[in-house]
């Protein structure tokens, strides 16, 4: 049944368009009604007509992507100056580049270009002089940390390639450049370590990105769905993060990241299921601090997701569980609501996903004021007509607040759609509907993988030894192996961490 669903999704019957060279023409006014014709007489397409060599010449040019201010300082000025001479060592721009295909000179233009036509030559010059817009560095507003960097990605790949390389100052860190998008060319750069990365992670990554057949891809978000293993899955496969600290401490665990340019997020591969629980903070506090706010996650994770099941099924199944005294409380406060618990969840749970969306859409100030209304008063009044129970909204509330916890976005919406299935099953069944869901859970992350990896390393498989940077974090010092999951090149790294003590005569 899956594979007849993914083979009604997929379209395999993409059109190729065959690559043909036309070469540039002597003529200016050819080429200026060819680059005019594929443009389609764009309005902000410009033409600038100078004399050079005793020829006359075209400088062409989109005033939206170009940065006019560097085409006469670098181009027209120094042809002005000097009226003959080769055009390469006259332009003083860094890009300078000699085309004698024709069609490849609507491409350059829309990059940012600028295009050198002389009359007479059967070649053009494309000068990189491409306008440069873009924010200031800060942190990202959803992942704030307390401690360490207050730095960010930003929507400029050039810029996040430098947060990057200044934290990894090493000639082993790869950058390499891919288009992606046939139609919008989105420029992508994939980073690894030389030293690290496995070959066949890297060759694995690269086959898929080369692999991408659409027109548009506007955000990672499209190249993460388009690369990943299991689409299907609830669980995220690829992890998202703002911060250049987050992606350098992967990069030195033998991992890939990938830069996009016009987007501030980075994708990590491959990830596990324990890497969404991790956070920067987590390395800055003192281990005891940082394993005990970890396992406080990982505690969000199950409290997010079964709490309203178990509840449901405590008032439907199995109210001998609960104390003597606790029953008469509860009791007395369901007999009032005409509804079934499973649609006092749904309709808290529904509610609540409405106020969130709410929030994030609204601005700043308008979503406080969302979240007051909502919490309170719409909360005290559903109880006070006896739609809702009070048992309900502090389950509800505690499930929202649980869902929160998690550093990844991606990760805590899973966790929250997760809570729906559960809930109808113990409904039905239980107890026994949750113990059903849960192995089914634990099956499918046992079996999921990416890119090669188990979701679900380092309990399935077994390897002890990566357990001390997964449910807690041990000391710094006695970190001295990286993780298996990513199949780095070298496992161990430095043997003492804290040389002092070796060295320290004293202990002689």
């Amino acid at each position: 049944m899956m594979d007849l669903l993914r083979k009604w999704l997929s379209n395999n019957r993409a059109e190729k368009r065959p690559d043909m060279q036309i070469n540039v023409s002597p003529s200016l006014q050819k080429n200026k009604e060819y680059i005019q014709n594929q443009l389609f007489h764009s309005s902000d397409l410009k033409w600038r007509s100078i004399r050079f060599n005793q020829m006359e010449a075209l400088i062409v040019f989109f005033e939206s992507l170009s940065d006019q201010q560097r085409i006469q300082q670098e181009i027209i000025r120094p042809l002005e100056e000097n009226k003959e001479g080769t055009v390469d060592e006259i332009i003083t721009s860094v890009e300078i580049a000699r085309k004698s295909d024709l069609s490849q000179l609507p491409q350059a233009l829309v990059q940012g270009n600028c295009v050198l036509l002389l009359e007479g030559t059967a070649e053009a010059f494309v000068v990189g002089v491409a306008a440069d817009y873009k924010r200031n560095i800060s942190e990202p507003a959803n992942e704030g940390v307390i401690r360490g960097a207050h730095d960010g990605f930003i929507e400029h790949l050039i810029t996040n390639l430098y947060l990057v390389r200044k934290r990894i100052e090493n000639p082993d860190l790869v950058v390499r450049y891919y288009q992606v998008g046939k139609a919008t060319k989105t420029k992508v750069a994939i980073l690894y370590m030389q030293d690290l990365a496995n070959p066949d992670l890297v060759k694995e990554v690269d086959h898929r990105l080369d692999s991408i057949a659409m027109d548009t891809t506007i955000s990672p978000g499209f190249i993460a769905e388009l690369i990943e293993d299991n689409s299907f899955s609830l669980f995220p496969q690829i992890l998202f993060t703002e911060r250049p600290d987050r992606a350098v401490a992967h990069l030195m665990e033998g991992r890939v990241v990938i830069l996009s340019d016009g987007d501030p997020s980075a994708l990590i591969l491959p990830v596990t299921f324990f890497a969404f629980y991790q956070s920067p903070d987590d390395y800055h506090s003192r281990w005891i601090v940082g394993s005990f706010v970890r396992l406080i996650r990982l505690m969000s994770f199950i409290i997010a997701s079964l709490v309203p099941a178990l509840y449901i099924a405590v008032i439907g199944f199995h109210p001998e569980i609960l104390p003597s005294n606790l029953i008469y409380t509860v009791k007395s406060s369901i007999d009032r609501v005409p509804f079934p618990p499973i649609m006092e969840a749904f309709l808290m749970q529904i509610t609540l996903e409405v106020l969130r969306e709410a929030g994030v859409r609204l601005p700043s100030r308008v979503g406080q004021t969302i979240s007051i209304v909502g919490g309170l008063v719409i909360g005290e009044s559903v109880v006070r007509a006896g739609l809702i129970s009070y048992p309900m909204v502090i389950v509800v509330a505690l499930t929202a607040i649980s869902s929160f916890v998690a550093p990844s976005n991606e990760i805590s919406v899973a966790t929250r759609i997760l809570g729906f299935p559960l809930m109808i099953l113990a409904s039905m069944f239980g107890f026994f509907g949750i113990t059903y869901g849960l192995l089914f859970i634990l099956i499918h992350l046992c079996k999921l993988e990416s890119f090669g990896t188990s979701y679900f390393a380092p309990v399935m498989p077994l390897r002890i030894k990566d357990w001390k940077d997964t449910f807690t974090r041990f000391p710094i010092w006695s970190l001295n192996q990286r993780p298996h999951d990513p199949h780095s090149k070298r496992l161990t790294q430095e043997r003492y961490s804290r040389g002092w003590e070796h060295d320290d005569p004293r202990k002689e």
